[in-house]
């Protein structure tokens, strides 16, 4: 597919999820101190607990930010409160609904990088997102060495610096949004081989029934989306 940079659109009033709808979420992580004290009310005590451990002030606000937005995007969806959302985990801790809200399964998932968050949504649909920050990174070329393919290493070993940078990353989030739309851990990296190109496109390899759409969601960021089956259509809304 071709790497997307979107027309991020304001939610509207009378916001619908469609059974075709894929829905894309841009969430600045950022926030007054104010609305912090408003979304963390919101939080289990399990996710308050995983906030406090938080060493640094800057990842634990972060952190409260994009555990208390995702609660308010599914709560819209869902047409109940914030605090009343409930989660269940798998067992590499990926989360999910309880299954307690009608017949469709509300699907979702959550990437952030930096201040910027990425959250994915539809119904009865496998997925996962990646969001990362391109940033330098001493050890590139040996953990491209160790985590991806012989022809993904050949390919980023022969371009300039700051070209092997960006494909890194791009490799990394198409890796890492299938991964978690599948729910297994990043042992499996090596094994996902991705097909891409110098120009725009990712393509899961022996993998129809999968695809990838890249995104390049603000300045020096890259993300990637996997998401199981056809026949959909992607909005992307900014919170």
């Amino acid at each position: 597919m071709t790497v997307i940079n979107p027309k991020w659109i304001p939610v509207p009033t009378d916001l619908t999820l469609l059974s075709d709808d894929v829905h894309i979420w841009r969430i600045h992580l950022d926030l007054p101190e104010a609305e912090l004290r408003n979304l963390r009310r919101t939080l289990s005590e399990d996710e308050i607990t995983r906030a406090d451990r938080f060493y640094q002030k800057l990842h634990r606000h972060r952190f409260i930010a994009g555990r208390g937005l995702l609660r308010s995007i599914l709560a819209n969806y869902l047409d109940i409160e914030s605090n009343q959302v409930q989660f269940e985990y798998e067992p590499l801790g990926k989360p999910k609904l309880v299954d307690i809200y009608g017949e469709k399964q509300l699907s979702f998932n959550l990437s952030h990088s930096q201040g910027l968050a990425l959250c994915v949504v539809s119904y009865d649909r496998t997925l996962g997102i990646d969001l990362e920050y391109i940033r330098p990174m001493s050890d590139l070329l040996s953990l491209a060495k160790q985590f991806f393919a012989p022809s993904e290493y050949s390919l980023i070993q022969s371009l300039p610096p700051q070209q092997k940078q960006e494909m890194f990353f791009r490799y990394w989030t198409c890796k890492e949004a299938y991964l978690k739309a599948t729910g297994v851990g990043l042992s499996k990296l090596r094994e996902i081989e991705i097909n891409i190109g110098m120009k725009d496109s990712a393509e899961l390899n022996n993998s129809p029934n999968w695809h990838l759409i890249e995104i390049k969601p603000g300045d020096n960021f890259v993300a990637s989306m996997a998401v199981n089956g056809f026949d959909w259509q992607i909005k992307y809304w900014q919170y």
